[in-house]
């Protein structure tokens, strides 16, 4: 807005209380017709506020008694679901114990019979092999009269022999609903007798022998009715009609409510129905589903007192409102239109953001606005009248500004303005720009100045800041350890270079360039006949360069013989060309220490694969001595028979063969070890995780019979190929599997408990493909305080340990983009084993 349109404006804004009394007796149209509608719509809010209340209060209660429903299910459910699981883990307890034969048909007996005496609601458990064949069965003694299976029976077609099968096919525990052939006579909600036939639950576990194969299962069945008798608790069966169904919504156990008929059932978000729940009964999984239905504890709406005393006091309001709408209806339409024109111009004075004042030819202060006052913190009756010196005038500045009021009010005034310091009534300083121009009236003549003031004490600072962050962005940069260039696409001209730039390429733009063909970066380079032919810049995407993230490279540079690392980014210079920012750091000394760290790894690897072997030697021999002693047993035997002239062609042909598969056998055993320990440089390659194991088992397994500890390994089919070294993979293993049999042996384990397994299995950790190797022993575990020190070089918990086996495997498995974890087993605050366990992820989704 011009000086003299806010000279105008401003002698228009005055009268404006005159305005708003003539407004007031002029317009009483608009304030008329919100008059007219107001009451109306007001009734119309109130009595639809109050159908609504009414509604929400009787949905709210359906919903409370909805939830109260919900959490006693899930209650419910959370006790039968834990109930199940207690009776699945003690019956895997037992089915471990028999497939680690420490448990026979005896022993079977007398668990089985505790089992089923103290749990009312397990009401059969039965032992059958792999034959289907019943070894043994325990049953409770009110199912002994329907006993349908028998010791020396195999299982019948049907659910039983289906859930049979899928538990040998999964190896896991499945359940499985079964009908026992009779029938369970119960009452519902009328008094009224239903028959259903009763069904039970079977839970097959399986059983596996010492190879992990698959043995026969541990069948176990819950009588439906008894879990619901035991697992449901009684304040909420007392409260609810519970029920079991089965997946076609059948009811199996418990009682039912029938449909009921409400009053308000029409009503949106009120339904007919009982407030009922179900929620299937987990760790089940095959259709049986928890039900509760409460009992209606609540009157309808209509019947409530209270409703109606609520509707007679909503008819005497709304008579009420319609007799205050028409004395009040004329009164409010003449206020409209004074309100529309007051806000208007109301508006237009306070929406000013720049200070305004005005003066007489005589230098009198006639006027200021809101945004003055604001400024300079006066009010506009302390200014209002006043002459210079004028209060806002800083003490050190008046013969400044009295110099500048004669220029103003001699008409000598500057078109861009001119920066004064402006004093507020609280004594502090700020700069301000003032703006001259002259006062016209209506009729034309200048009745005085008027002169705009705009706060400028936040741009000086910003740029005044902007200078010192310069100034302290080029000592920075100088200061740098690292060289820092930048110079402008197709050109040759250097737009900036730090101190290490001079001192590494002189302050020319050849070194920026070689840096950037050297690390095989964008680097368009033109002549004039080139520019002639075509924009060497056509195409680029400027904006996206701008913002795209920057480039790494590291190059060796032999005239300064030196590595560096070249960072690059495309930014726009402060003259909008496009240009490339090159940071290039010394990484020389870095360099040096990773080639030295992998030399040092190779020779750990090898120096371990070594110790190894050495404390492996003792094994090594004992198995070289057996093929080696039948060899000399048969060359001795076919000497005596031949010198003695007692043996047949037949004979020695079979006696040489004998001779022939011990020396190849032997030869095998000295070729393994030889592979294992050779020197060699890490090779990377596709390679069968099955051919793996099975290398490490044959290594590992004679450090285990010395030490009389059984091995045991799991190799899941159909695994995709690792990209590792498999030497170096197999050395991992190799040393958790001795690790293993040597805690088992410190700890002195039974013949029974002397045990190591081996798992390797697929696995999706972190949203990636992975092949999951664990090694697994039944010793005392890891002491707390070595947890946190596992991996520490020479750190080692043996006497005769180096300590940088682990360490080793570690660095092995990282390598690999892979993690190595250990954690102790327990059987309840008992240490019965550790588990070393580590995944390698894997280079083919699809298996072969």
């Amino acid at each position: 807005m011009k000086p003299q349109n806010v000279s105008k404006a401003i002698l228009a804004i005055k009268p404006v209380s005159w305005w708003r009394r003539w407004w007031k007796k002029q317009n009483p149209v608009k304030q008329d017709r919100f008059a007219t509608l107001a009451p109306i719509a007001a009734v119309l809010l109130f009595f639809t506020a109050i159908a609504f209340s009414f509604w929400y209060l009787r949905v709210e209660e359906i919903d409370r008694e909805q939830e109260a429903v919900k959490r006693d299910v899930e209650y419910s459910q959370q006790r039968l679901r834990l109930l199940l699981l207690e009776r699945q883990e003690q019956i895997m307890r037992l089915a471990r114990d028999i497939s680690n034969k420490d448990v026979d048909l005896k022993e079977f007996s007398k668990r089985a019979e505790t089992l089923v005496v103290k749990n009312p609601e397990l009401q059969t458990l039965a032992w059958v092999d792999e034959r289907r064949k019943i070894l043994a069965i325990q049953t409770t003694p009110s199912a002994l009269i329907n006993q349908k299976w028998r010791v020396g029976e195999v299982l019948k077609w049907g659910e039983s022999e289906n859930s049979y099968t899928l538990a040998r096919d999964l190896m896991q525990p499945i359940y499985s609903q079964e009908d026992d052939g009779s029938l369970s006579i119960g009452n519902n909600s009328m008094g009224q007798e239903n028959y259903a036939k009763n069904v039970v639950l079977q839970l097959h576990t399986p059983l596996t022998n010492s190879q992990g194969r698959f043995n026969g299962v541990i069948m176990a069945e819950y009588a439906v009715e008894s879990l619901l008798r035991y697992g449901v608790p009684s304040e909420i069966s007392a409260k609810y009609a519970v029920s079991l169904l089965d997946s076609d919504g059948n009811i199996i156990a418990g009682q039912s409510i029938p449909k009921r008929i409400r009053v308000w059932s029409f009503m949106p978000g009120i339904s007919g129905q009982n407030n009922e729940f179900e929620v299937p009964v987990s760790p089940v999984g095959n259709g049986l589903i928890l039900r509760a239905q409460a009992w209606r504890t609540s009157q309808d709406i209509v019947g409530n007192g209270f409703f109606w005393m609520i509707g007679a006091l909503s008819l005497l309001t709304a008579w009420m409102l319609i007799g205050n709408w028409r004395h009040t209806r004329k009164r409010q339409q003449t206020q409209k239109e004074l309100f529309a024109e007051t806000n208007f111009r109301r508006a237009m004075e306070n929406s000013i953001l720049t200070g305004m004042r005005a003066l007489d030819l005589e230098g009198r202060i006639t006027y200021v606005n809101l945004a003055f006052c604001q400024m300079t913190g006066w009010q506009e009756n302390e200014l209002i009248g006043a002459v210079a010196p004028y209060p806002y005038w800083p003490d050190e500045d008046r013969e400044f500004l009295m110099a500048r009021l004669e220029e103003e009010l001699s008409g000598k005034q500057t078109s861009g303005g001119f920066q004064v310091r402006v004093k507020r009534k609280n004594g502090s300083v700020f700069d301000a720009r003032l703006y001259v121009s002259p006062l016209i009236d209506a009729n034309g003549q200048q009745t005085g100045w008027m002169t705009s003031m705009t706060d400028i004490t936040e741009p000086n600072r910003v740029r005044e800041q902007l200078a010192a962050s310069y100034e302290r962005f080029t000592i920075v940069l100088e200061a740098l350890d690292a060289s820092v260039s930048v110079a402008p696409l197709g050109s040759e001209e250097l737009l900036f270079a730090n101190k290490l730039y001079r001192q590494w390429f002189s302050n020319d733009t050849h070194g920026h360039l070689n840096l950037v063909e050297k690390a095989g970066m964008l680097d368009i380079r033109t002549s004039e006949t080139e520019m002639d032919d075509v924009d060497a810049l056509a195409g680029l995407p400027t904006e996206s360069l701008t913002v795209a993230p920057a480039e790494r490279a590291e190059i060796y540079l032999e005239h300064l013989d030196k590595w560096l690392e070249i960072r690059t980014r495309y930014i726009n210079w402060a003259d909008g060309r496009l240009a490339q920012l090159v940071i290039a750091t010394d990484i020389t000394a870095r360099r040096q220490a990773e080639e030295l760290a992998t030399q040092q790894a190779e020779r750990a690897q090898n120096a371990s694969r070594l110790i190894t072997m050495g404390e492996m030697a003792s094994s090594v021999a004992h198995e070289l001595n057996q093929p080696l002693t039948a060899i000399s047993n048969y060359c001795n035997g076919m000497l005596s028979r031949i010198k003695g002239q007692q043996i047949d062609e037949k004979d020695l042909i079979w006696a040489l063969e004998k001779t022939s598969h011990q020396a190849q056998r032997a030869g095998q055993i000295i070729h393994r070890i030889r592979t294992f320990v050779k020197r060699s440089e890490p090779n990377r390659t596709p390679s069968e995780v099955l051919s793996m194991v099975n290398e490490a088992v044959e290594l590992a397994e004679i450090e285990l019979r010395r030490r009389n500890v059984r091995l045991s390994h799991y190799v899941a089919a159909r695994l995709p190929q690792l990209s590792v070294d498999p030497i170096l993979i197999e050395q991992v293993l190799i040393n958790l599997m001795k690790n293993a049999a040597e805690s088992i042996d410190n700890a002195e384990r039974p013949v029974g408990k002397r045990h190591v397994e081996l798992r390797v299995v697929p696995k999706v950790i972190a949203a990636q493909n992975t092949v999951h190797f664990s090694v697994t022993d039944t010793g005392k575990g890891l002491p707390p305080q070595v947890m946190g020190r596992l991996y520490e070089a020479f750190f080692s918990t043996k006497v005769e340990g180096m300590g940088i086996g682990l360490n080793l495997c570690r660095t092995i498995v990282e390598s690999h983009q892979g993690r190595i974890t250990a954690e102790n087993l327990y059987n309840a605050d008992e240490v019965v084993g550790c588990c070393f366990s580590f995944w390698i992820p894997a280079t083919a989704i699809s298996p072969h």
